[in-house]
């Protein structure tokens, strides 16, 4: 039984006082360690300030990215040491966003995605297609094909350590939806993919859904096989929202 994750990626969201009242808010509700692991991802400046606030409670916190260097001339770069020298345990790699805005390929998110395993990161790995390749059924091709560059640089022992997030991009913001049933689809693609490279870590790893999960459709995605948990958006900065999905576990 894998156990599920519940993970609130801010973006560039948040303030100094708007985080103290979001984190303290989900704090209160109550979080059931029972139920599922929880994460958030606040942008870097705030992350000790999160890193403070939640201390002492079942929540972790991990960052949006990381280099592909360990340090250097690197200019506003952050490197996966620098994470956990803070105390951050999760990172974010190759978010849509990042592929799309950043021109991130899937070489550097196999890049990172071993530097942040070196450093004692788990890594949540972004996999997802646009809406043009939805509609031309080129969905397992571009999923299979982002998910097999990180795999092919990893080890068994680190494939094992890794969490996959599907974020079918044309979901998010759009308007337009994922059905439970669409989702699962992929999901379960997913872990085809994960077994071809390790039988075992495919029934271990963790696979979320990142497309738009809120407090009305979670329970509904949450019961499908292969979804374990969410890679929630706008909904985590909403503290009954994000507290919503985690009960909906």
């Amino acid at each position: 039984m894998r156990r599920k994750l519940i993970a609130g990626n801010w973006k560039m969201n948040g303030s100094v006082s708007a985080n103290a009242s979001l984190l303290a808010e989900i704090s209160a509700g109550g979080v059931d360690v029972a139920k599922a692991d929880v994460l958030v991802c606040p942008p870097f400046p705030y992350l000790t300030q999160a890193l403070d606030k939640v201390q002492g409670t079942a929540i972790a916190v991990g960052a949006q990215d990381c280099s592909v260097h360990d340090a250097g001339a690197y200019t506003s770069e952050v490197s996966a040491g620098m994470l956990r020298d803070v105390g951050c345990t999760y990172v974010i790699l190759g978010h849509s966003e990042r592929r799309s805005y950043h021109a991130e390929s899937d070489q550097i998110v196999a890049a990172k995605t071993l530097q942040s395993l070196r450093a004692g990161l788990t890594p949540i790995v972004c996999v997802g297609e646009t809406l043009e390749q939805r509609e031309s059924g080129a969905t397992d091709a571009v999923v299979g094909a982002q998910l097999k560059a990180v795999l092919e640089k990893l080890d068994s022992a680190e494939i094992a350590k890794i969490v996959v997030a599907y974020e079918p991009v044309w979901a998010i913001g759009t308007g337009k939806t994922a059905t439970p049933e669409m989702a699962q689809e992929v999901h379960a693609f997913l872990r085809q993919v994960i077994a071809s490279f390790n039988p075992e870590a495919a029934a271990t790893v963790k696979i979320l859904y990142g497309g738009s999960m809120k407090p009305d459709n979670a329970a509904e995605l949450l019961r499908q096989t292969d979804i374990d948990g969410g890679l929630i958006g706008g909904a985590a900065l909403k503290a009954n929202d994000f507290l919503a999905i985690i009960a909906a576990v």
